[in-house]
């Protein structure tokens, strides 16, 4: 297994969080974007520690959770669009780059499940 700085679906979560971030950066609703950013970090660290974690079984629930996380982030996209926060676009935007660490993610799974 790669160190997880090598995983791609750590790299583009790490991107994620950076967006996030920004997006969330002069938000005065401070509930609402300490948990979008806490989800979206939760998704990078859980892949992190998942693949230093010594096993496929491990890291495959680290893996679950980080998944979870990229729900969570898209359910928040649709409250930050409904709120104003952001634009439809930006919200889009955001909520496409987490179905696609989700959907890798899942393949990632799916492939230590078939080689345990």
């Amino acid at each position: 297994m790669k160190c997880f700085e090598e995983l791609r679906i750590w790299q583009e979560a790490r991107i994620l969080v950076q967006e996030v971030y920004s997006l969330t950066q002069n938000l005065k609703d401070y509930g609402f974007r300490d948990q979008i950013q806490r989800a979206a970090i939760s998704i990078m660290n859980n892949i992190a520690e998942g693949a230093d974690s010594g096993s496929d079984a491990l890291f495959i629930r680290y893996l679950r959770i980080a998944k979870g996380s990229c729900g969570e982030v898209k359910s928040m996209l649709y409250v930050a669009e409904d709120l104003s926060y952001c634009s439809v676009e930006q919200a889009n935007e955001l909520r496409s780059k987490s179905k696609i660490i989700s959907a890798s993610t899942q393949k990632l799974i799916d492939y230590l499940k078939q080689n345990n």
